[in-house]
C-alpha cells in the first residue's frame, strides 16, 4: 500500500494572503488526518512565504500521522528539524528564492554536504529522504551518502504523461527498481494528480509514499477536501 502525504503549503499561502488565521492551517492538517491522509508534508522556506517555522513547531505537537518536513539543509532548517524531530525529513536542493522545487540533487557533487547532514539527522533518529531525478548515478549516490529513501521528482513524468504515458514512466520504473535493489525506500512527488497518479502507482509497485499538495488542494475547491482525499487514495490503492 502506498501512503498519501498531503503537502499543505498552499493552505498556508491562502492564509497568509490575508494576514490572519483563515483557513486555520492546524485544523486543516487535523481534518486531513481525519479524512484519511496518512501523512502531512510541509516545506518551510527562509522567507516563510507560506509555511512558517512556527507552523512546523505547532504541527509537530498535534499530528498522529507521519510528519514529513522538506527543505534545503541550511543551518536554520537543520536546527528546526532537529528541534521538532519529524518522522521524515526530505532534503531538496532549492536555492532560497526558488518558487518551487525544479530538480533533484546531484548526490555526487554534493556528497559531503549530504553525508554530514544525514549523519546528523540519523543521530536524532530521523528518517531521511533525498529528492532526486531518475539519473541512476544520483540514486546510487543517495545510497552512498546514507539516505534511507529517495523521493523521485515527477514533473517530467507529469509533463509527458498525456502524450505517451508508457514512455513517460519508463525511466521512473528503472529508477524505482534500482532504489529497491539498493535497499532504498521509494517516495515520489511533484505534479502528480488525479489524472496521472493511478498509472504511476501501478507501475512502481515498491512505491511507499507520494507527497501531493498543489493539485490536491486545487481539486478540493471543486470536490471538497474530504472527498478529494478519498479520490486520491482510490487512485493510489484502488
Amino acid at each position: 500500500m502506498t501512503q498519501l502525504s498531503v503537502n499543505i503549503n498552499k493552505v498556508a499561502t491562502l492564509r497568509n494572503a490575508r494576514g490572519c488565521n483563515t483557513p486555520n492551517l492546524i485544523q486543516v492538517a487535523k481534518d486531513l488526518e481525519r479524512f484519511g491522509a496518512e501523512g502531512i508534508t510541509v516545506h518551510p522556506r527562509p522567507d516563510e512565504r507560506h509555511i512558517r517555522y512556527a507552523d512546523v513547531r505547532e504541527l509537530s505537537g498535534v499530528l498522529s500521522v507521519e510528519f514529513n518536513v522538506e527543505g534545503y539543509p541550511s543551518k536554520s532548517f537543520v536546527d528546526l528539524v532537529k528541534e521538532v524531530k519529524p518522522a521524515q525529513v526530505t532534503l531538496v536542493p532549492d536555492p532560497p528564492g526558488a518558487l518551487t522545487s525544479s530538480s533533484g540533487w546531484d548526490t555526487i557533487a554534493n556528497q559531503q554536504l549530504l553525508t554530514d547532514v544525514i549523519d546528523d539527522f540519523k543521530s536524532q533518529g530521523i528518517r531521511t529522504s533525498i529528492f532526486v531525478g531518475t539519473e541512476l548515478k544520483f540514486i546510487e549516490g543517495a545510497k552512498t551518502v546514507g539516505a534511507d529513501r529517495v523521493e523521485l521528482y515527477t514533473e517530467p513524468y507529469a509533463d509527458t504523461y498525456a502524450q505517451d504515458k508508457k514512455r513517460a514512466i519508463q525511466t521512473f520504473v528503472e529508477a524505482g527498481e534500482l532504489a529497491n535493489n539498493l535497499g532504498l525506500g521509494l517516495n515520489a512527488g511533484h505534479d502528480l494528480n488525479l489524472e496521472n497518479l493511478k498509472y504511476f502507482a501501478e507501475n512502481l509497485r515498491s512505491l511507499e509514499e507520494v507527497s501531493i499538495g498543489h493539485a490536491l488542494i486545487s481539486d478540493a475547491l471543486y470536490y471538497g477536501l474530504e472527498n478529494t482525499v478519498q479520490m486520491y487514495l482510490a487512485r493510489l490503492n484502488g
